[in-house]
C-alpha cells in the first residue's frame, strides 16, 4: 500500500512529545517478532532505532502484509506514535519509551538470506565482514564510526578555516621519489615507458605552497605507500597535512594543541589540559625506550651499569668492556603474575624484539612485613637491606651490596621481578621499552579511560644505517637542523639535532613535523650528508630545488593520521574499523576483488609485459 504522503521522518526526531502525532518511517527491518494477533519490528535507519506494532484489529491488511517481512528487508511504514505499555520500556533505546502503531506498510525491497547476522555481539571473520561491507556498515558501531569520522573532519575544517587557513589540492599523479617506503606506480599511456607514482604524502607540493606565498594550508588528503601491512596500517590512508609560513616550532606546536582541544570539547565533551607535556627524545628512549612512549603507567627503564661495573657476570662484564650498557625494569608484583615457564617463555618474546637474551631476578622479603614497613620504604632502609634479597636468574651473581643499590633506585618491594638487558645502548632501550608495553598489555597494566598526550622534540636529524652503510634521514631530507647544531653538519653529523617533533597519543604516534630548509646551500649540505649526488638530487627533487632559489620564507608543517587518531579515539583495535572500505593485512579489497589481472590490450597499450614472480628473465 502506497505509504508516501507523508514526507519521512527519523527515528532519532520522534519523542514522547510526538505522542499521537502520525508519521513516515523508512529503513530496514532489523529484528521481526510474531506474537500472534501483534507483530513487532524494530526498525532501523541512520539515526537509530524505532519499535514499529502492527496490530490485526487496527490494519488486517497492514498486518497481513507485516507477515510477509523477514530480516534488512527495505519498508516504509506510516502509523501513529503511543507510549509503550509500562514495563515494555527499552531503556537501551533513546526511542526506548515509544512505539509506532503501524496504519499502512509497503515492502520497498526484499532481502537475501544474510551471509552473516548484523549484530553487534556477532562473531563475524573480519574477510567476511569485507566481503559484504556494505552489511558490516549497517551495524550501529560501524555507522557510529564513520559519523564520528564525518563530524571529526567537520571539526578540524572548520578550526583551520577559522584560523585563516586555505583548503588546497595537490596532485596525485606526481613524480616518483622513492626516499622510504615503495612508491605505487602508475603506466602513462600518453608518455610510454614513463610512471607517474601515487603521492606518500604532499610534502613537496605543500613546501611550494609556501613559495607560491600561501601561508597558511591543510588538506584532508589520501596518501599511499606499498608497505607491508599491519592493524595500523593501510596501503592508503588519510592524512590531515598543514604547513605554514614565518613560523616556529612552538607556534605549530601551539596551534596543534588549540586544535585538538578544539576538537575534544565539541566531539567528545573532553576539556584538554594545555600544554602538552613535552619530552626530549633522548629522554623518551633514556626512561622508555621508545620515541612514542605511553606514559599511562609506570614501569620506566633504569641504568645501571655503574652498579654492576665490577660484576663477576660474564654478560655484564663483556657488555661494559664493549661500551655498552646495562638496563633494568621493575614489573611491580610480578610474582604473582608470572611463572617460572611464564619467565622462560619471555626469552623468545625478547627475540622477537631484537635481543640477545634476558636476564632476570625476583624480589623477595626474608620474612613477611607490613605495607608501611616494605622493602623499598625510604624511611625505613635498614630494613629493607636486611629483609630483602634476589632470588632465581642471576641472583647468585648479584652482591649484597649491588642488591642494596639496585633495589633501593628500582624502588623495588617484595614479589617484584627485575628483568635485566646489557647490550649497545639503543638496542637495550628498545628491547626493554617494546618488553615493557608488552607486560603491560598482557597484564592489564594500562588505564583505557583516559587520553594521555605527549610531546617528543629533538629527535636526531640522522642517523646511521648498518643495511644501507650511509647515513640516512631521520624523519625525509627536507627537515631542518637545530640553528645550534649547524655548526656540527661538518664536524659531526650523527649528534646533530633537528627541528623536528612528534605528536604522541596513548603510546602511538599520531602525527608529525618539522621546520623545512628554506635555504639552497644548507640543502645542499644535507643531500651531500646522505650522499645523495647533485644530478640525483636534480632528478628527484629538481622542481623543489628551484622554488627553493626564488625567495622561500621560512616554513614548517605538520600532517597527522587521521586514521590512526580516529582509531584511538573509538578505542578500536584496527584502523580498518574506522575507514568505510579498507583493505586487507595483504592490501586486497574483497568487495571489490582489487587488484584484479586486466585485459592483455590494456597491457600492450601501456608497453607494459607481466612477468610471472618467480620466473627468470
Amino acid at each position: 500500500m502506497e505509504t508516501g504522503k507523508l514526507k519521512r521522518t527519523l527515528s532519532g526526531e520522534i519523542n514522547e512529545s510526538f505522542t499521537g502525532s502520525e508519521f513516515n518511517l523508512k529503513g530496514w527491518v532489523m529484528h521481526y517478532r510474531d506474537h500472534g494477533g501483534l507483530i513487532f519490528i524494530d526498525l532501523r535507519d541512520y539515526a537509530g532505532i524505532i519499535q514499529i506494532v502492527f496490530d490485526e484489529t487496527v490494519s488486517k491488511s497492514s498486518f497481513n502484509t507485516a507477515k510477509k517481512i523477514k530480516n534488512e528487508y527495505v519498508i516504509s511504514v506510516t502509523g501513529k506514535v503511543r507510549i509503550r505499555p509500562e514495563g515494555t520500556e527499552n531503556e537501551n533505546l533513546e526511542t526506548g519509551k515509544i512505539e509506532i502503531e503501524a496504519k499502512n506498510i509497503e515492502i520497498l525491497n526484499e532481502c537475501e538470506v544474510l551471509p552473516f547476522q548484523i549484530e553487534e555481539e556477532s562473531e563475524t571473520n573480519e574477510l567476511l565482514r569485507l566481503k559484504y561491507r556494505y552489511l558490516d556498515l549497517r551495524r550501529k558501531k560501524m555507522k557510529d564510526n564513520l559519523i564520528f569520522r564525518s563530524n571529526f573532519n567537520f571539526l578540524i575544517r572548520e578550526f583551520l578555516n577559522k584560523n585563516g587557513f586555505f583548503d588546497i589540492e595537490t596532485p596525485f599523479l606526481t613524480k616518483s621519489t622513492p626516499e622510504g617506503s615503495r612508491d605505487f606506480l602508475v603506466p602513462s599511456r600518453l608518455n610510454n615507458g614513463n610512471f607517474y607514482a601515487l603521492p606518500q604524502s604532499p610534502q613537496l607540493f605543500k613546501q611550494i605552497l609556501m613559495i607560491s606565498s600561501f601561508e597558511k594550508y591543510y588538506q584532508i588528503v589520501r596518501c599511499f605507500r606499498d608497505e607491508d601491512l599491519r592493524a595500523d596500517r593501510q596501503p592508503e590512508f588519510t592524512q590531515l597535512d598543514m604547513e605554514m609560513s614565518f613560523i616556529e616550532q612552538k607556534d605549530i606546536m601551539s596551534l596543534t594543541e588549540e586544535m585538538f582541544a578544539f576538537v575534544f570539547d565539541k566531539l567528545l565533551n573532553i576539556k584538554l589540559n594545555l600544554p602538552i607535556k613535552i619530552m626530549d627524545y633522548d629522554e623518551a628512549m633514556e626512561i622508555y625506550g621508545s620515541d612514542k612512549p605511553d606514559t599511562r603507567f609506570a614501569m620506566q627503564l633504569n641504568t645501571i651499569s655503574d652498579i654492576f661495573e665490577n660484576s663477576s657476570l660474564n654478560v655484564f662484564k663483556d657488555c661494559l668492556s664493549k661500551k655498552g650498557v646495562i638496563k633494568a625494569i621493575c614489573f611491580k608484583n610480578g610474582t604473582d603474575l608470572l611463572s617460572r615457564k611464564d619467565i622462560d617463555e619471555l626469552l623468545t618474546v625478547v627475540k622477537d624484539f631484537g635481543g640477545k637474551g634476558l636476564a632476570w631476578t625476583k624480589v623477595v622479603a626474608v620474612e613477611e612485613k607490613s605495607k608501611s614497613d616494605n622493602c623499598s620504604d625510604n624511611n625505613a632502609e635498614n630494613i629493607y637491606i636486611q629483609n630483602c634479597r634476589l632470588e632465581g636468574g642471576i641472583a647468585k651473581f648479584v652482591t649484597e651490596e649491588e642488591k642494596n643499590i639496585l633495589i633501593d633506585r628500582l624502588g623495588a618491594e617484595n614479589g617484584d621481578i627485575i628483568f635485566y638487558q646489557a647490550d649497545a645502548k639503543k638496542t637495550a632501550d628498545i628491547v626493554l621499552g617494546r618488553l615493557r608495553l608488552y607486560l603491560a598489555k598482557k597484564y592489564n597494566l594500562i588505564p583505557d579511560n583516559k587520553f594521555d598526550f605527549l610531546w617528543v622534540i629533538n629527535f636526531p636529524l640522522f642517523e646511521y644505517s648498518e643495511e644501507e652503510k650511509k647515513i640516512v634521514a631521520i624523519h625525509h631530507p627536507f627537515t631542518a637542523p637545530n640553528i645550534e647544531d649547524i655548526e656540527l653538519l661538518d664536524a659531526n653529523p650523527l649528534i646533530a639535532k633537528s627541528q623536528s617533533y612528534d605528536l604522541v597519543l596513548n603510546g602511538e604516534e599520531i602525527g608529525g613535523g618539522s621546520i623545512r630548509i628554506h635555504k639552497p646551500e644548507l640543502q645542499a649540505k644535507i643531500f651531500e650528508i646522505l650522499s645523495i649526488k647533485p644530478g640525483d638530487a636534480r632528478a628527484k627533487f629538481g622542481f623543489l630545488l628551484d622554488a627553493l632559489s626564488f625567495g622561500a620564507p621560512p616554513h614548517g608543517g605538520i600532517a597527522f593520521g587521521i586514521d590512526r587518531v580516529l582509531m584511538l579515539l573509538r578505542k578500536e583495535d584496527s584502523i580498518r574499523d574506522v575507514i568505510a572500505f579498507p583493505k586487507t593485512q595483504k592490501a586486497q579489497c574483497p568487495l571489490s576483488d582489487a587488484p584484479s589481472e586486466v585485459k592483455y590490450e590494456q597491457l600492450r597499450e601501456l608497453g607494459i609485459k607481466v612477468i610471472e614472480k618467480n620466473k627468470h628473465i
